[in-house]
């Protein structure tokens, strides 16, 4: 379909398909210009790990697990759609530039739980003011499970379903837990704010949010939303968790949204 995993300078594995999503991983843009070969898409983006040999390396006090969330054809084409939909109607990829990191609860209370809810490829039908709006699923690029475990769920620079308005600026780091029952970790603390370093470190990031804080983010050129009046109300991960967090990061002048 729409992949092109033509071998580049950063993409030496590309011809293999087993390492086709390392390549992907290592690759600044995902071109969706040219028939895929016969690569099986389905198994391929669910099973193959995503470390890539020449990524930047993750600091000592973090280690990511990757547990890819299929992203078949189909998932590819709705991300796509959404794309079109929300930010710009010729867009070609699926790519995002990563310019903030918006730090989430999962409101549910464990990781499998959490993976399996994203990894369906559409939007459920009870969730009907998003599911108006495209039927792609939601999903981040990362999780943090409650022991402080952080989980890749897919290419740090393809886009998730995660913040209105800044999906294709922004990585979504989801946190498994809520506000009452399942109250996020001091694990989670510690893991957020090594897993911001590393990727301030990697990609250019200006912000560092919550997503009860993205519509502040509405007084800043990174927020674009072509639907009008589309906005949900959010509470998490909560101030007291933010505030944690940007303790740890001080010294990396990640900007907050403006009051």
């Amino acid at each position: 379909m729409l992949l092109d995993l033509a071998p580049r300078a950063s993409c030496a594995f590309a011809d293999n398909p087993r390492f086709a999503i390392l390549a992907l991983m290592q690759c600044k843009h995902t071109p969706l210009a040219r028939p895929l070969p016969a690569l099986a898409l389905g198994i391929a983006f669910a099973r193959v790990a995503l470390i890539a040999a020449s990524a930047a390396q993750t600091p000592s006090d973090l280690r990511i697990v990757d547990k890819p969330i299929p992203f078949d054809k189909e998932r590819i084409q709705l991300t796509l759609e959404y794309i079109r939909k929300h930010y710009s109607p010729d867009a070609q990829d699926i790519t995002i530039t990563p310019q903030a990191i918006v730090l989430h609860y999962t409101a549910i209370n464990a990781f499998d739980s959490t993976w399996n809810y994203f990894s369906h490829t559409r939007i459920e039908a009870a969730r009907p003011e998003l599911q108006r709006e495209g039927e792609l699923n939601v999903s981040a690029q990362f999780v943090v499970d409650r022991d402080g475990t952080v989980y890749r769920l897919m290419p740090e620079t393809w886009m998730a379903r995660h913040c209105i308005g800044l999906n294709r600026v922004a990585i979504g780091v989801e946190n498994v837990g809520d506000a009452d029952k399942y109250p996020l970790t001091d694990r989670q603390v510690e893991a957020d704010a090594a897993l911001v370093r590393y990727l301030a470190g990697k990609y250019s990031i200006s912000y560092l949010l919550g997503h009860s804080e993205y519509r502040r983010m509405e007084k800043t050129p990174l927020f674009l939303e072509l639907v009008p009046g589309y906005r949900t109300g959010k509470s998490d991960p909560g101030d007291d968790f933010m505030r944690r967090v940007r303790e740890r990061l001080t010294n990396f002048n990640l900007k907050s949204p403006p009051l």
